[in-house]
């Protein structure tokens, strides 16, 4: 089995019969438990990816067959619950737990697909990191580097390491400040952010409710559609690709690409010029409301650290504190400075800053810029300081993070290498529950802004 299979791929040869699902499914797991990073997976799920690929090899020889999916292998990031294994979020605090009683939604939803689930993934501990850094079960490496070790990004890291090192062709991560977006861009692979509620919640470990959201990491935006379908219950996907002459894209020119890295800036411009030689509009304009963000955060806290806080603040309070990544306990207890009054203020001017922006934005329009302001960093300096670690933290999870401070869908695409070598990620997002213009979107601008990539 050759690797970076997509999706589309495997399912052409799996419904065709010339590769039988009890194959794909041993020969995956076979090079999951061969890999040289043991710290992608935390734990496989081989019982149930046995029956369930036994299942899907009797329907597809039947000639009853599920669909496109039917068969074809699933990772899960380790907020998921699956029947009978313990979600441990990243953190060994929580790996006593009794095991999970019944399947998320949205596994439930994929395994509905016919899609056989081999595991969960590794992450950034609760999922409060844009760096993928996990001291309890080891920090992936990033497939990608080709120097020394780098991150993986974060949270989802398991998730993106699994699909860039062709273990996977799809994995499911959370992302609640760029935690599908950041490890996609890092690691070279796509990777969607689904409007908040877009999917069922229920079985998923939650950081701040009211910015968490879910979506597929993958080769392609082909292979993300396909996903997004079956994890909404949809029996095939409805999403149409776009025609490029019907595109506009709006560069904001506030934030997002202070103190880039200048290879990151050369490689996003150049998609630009590959857009708009293809037919794209493309304009650029100032975002106050971007600024606007970081003013409010810095005069009532982060959302996302008072909810964080709230959610374990018991936790932070006993003895498990001291078994939680003391980064991580840094940053949750942030959150106790957040007032109810400063809560509230930042849930009405979010409000309103929502509206701002979508209002700004000419008919049709999608934003553009850099995924990420960097490529992936170097790991060891982020361990030796813990400065250090909190200043690229934060500058990892900017550009993404006020994608989820104002409700947005994005897709970031692969768009060419950087500094070392690395990947850079073009992000293309869209105001709330426009995923499928977003989508539809995105299977056209892929080709050109991949170019070689």
């Amino acid at each position: 089995m050759t690797n970076q299979k997509t999706l589309a791929s495997l399912a052409v040869l799996v419904q065709s019969g010339q590769l039988d699902p009890v194959a794909l499914t041993e020969d995956t797991l076979t090079r999951i438990e061969n890999h040289a990073d043991k710290s992608i997976f935390i734990g496989l799920t081989r019982d149930r990816a046995e029956r369930e690929a036994k299942a899907a090899s009797e329907r597809i020889s039947a000639g009853r067959s599920l669909g496109l999916l039917d068969g074809l292998p699933v990772a899960w990031k380790d907020l998921f619950d699956l029947a009978g294994s313990v979600t441990t979020a990243g953190s060994v605090v929580l790996k006593d737990n009794p095991p999970a009683a019944a399947d998320a939604a949205v596994v439930a939803a994929l395994g509905g697909a016919g899609m056989v689930s081999v595991g969960r993934t590794n992450m950034s501990e609760f999922a409060f990191s844009g760096l993928g850094v996990n001291p309890h079960y080891g920090t992936p490496r990033n497939p990608r580097s080709a120097d020394v070790q780098r991150i993986p990004g974060g949270s989802s890291s398991g998730s993106a390491a699994a699909v860039a090192a062709g273990l996977v062709p799809l994995a499911i991560g959370t992302d609640t400040g760029g935690s599908v977006r950041i490890p996609a861009a890092m690691t070279g692979i796509v990777g969607y952010k689904a409007t908040r509620g877009r999917y069922a919640m229920k079985g998923v470990f939650p950081l701040a409710q009211s910015l968490d959201s879910l979506g597929p990491l993958c080769h392609t935006v082909q292979d993300a559609v396909w996903a997004d379908a079956a994890m909404h219950s949809l029996t095939a996907p409805v999403i149409r690709r776009a025609e490029l002459a019907d595109l506009s894209l709006v560069i904001p020119e506030t934030i997002v690409f202070d103190e880039a890295e200048a290879e990151v800036v050369s490689v996003f411009e150049a998609a630009i010029k590959r857009l708009e030689t293809a037919g794209v509009r493309v304009r650029r304009q100032a975002f106050p409301s971007f600024a606007e963000i970081f003013d409010l955060t810095a005069r009532h806290g982060a959302l996302i650290t008072a909810e964080a806080y709230a959610l374990h603040r018991e936790r932070l309070a006993g003895p498990e504190a001291a078994r939680i990544d003391p980064r991580v306990v840094v940053r949750t207890r942030l959150g106790e400075k957040t007032t109810v009054s400063d809560y509230i203020a930042l849930l009405d001017v979010r409000d309103r800053l929502i509206h701002q922006t979508v209002d700004s934005l000419k008919p049709g329009e999608l934003i553009a810029h850099p995924t990420v302001p960097h490529v992936a960093p170097v790991v060891d300096p982020l361990l030796a300081n813990d400065d250090l670690f909190i200043k690229v933290n934060a500058k990892t999870l900017r550009n993404t993070s006020i994608g989820n401070f104002l409700d947005f869908c994005g897709v970031s695409i692969p768009c060419g290498t950087g500094a070392a070598g690395m990947p850079v990620g073009f992000l293309v997002s869209a105001p709330h529950h426009q995923d499928d213009r977003l989508l539809s979107a995105a299977l056209a601008l892929e080709a050109p802004i991949r170019g070689g990539a």
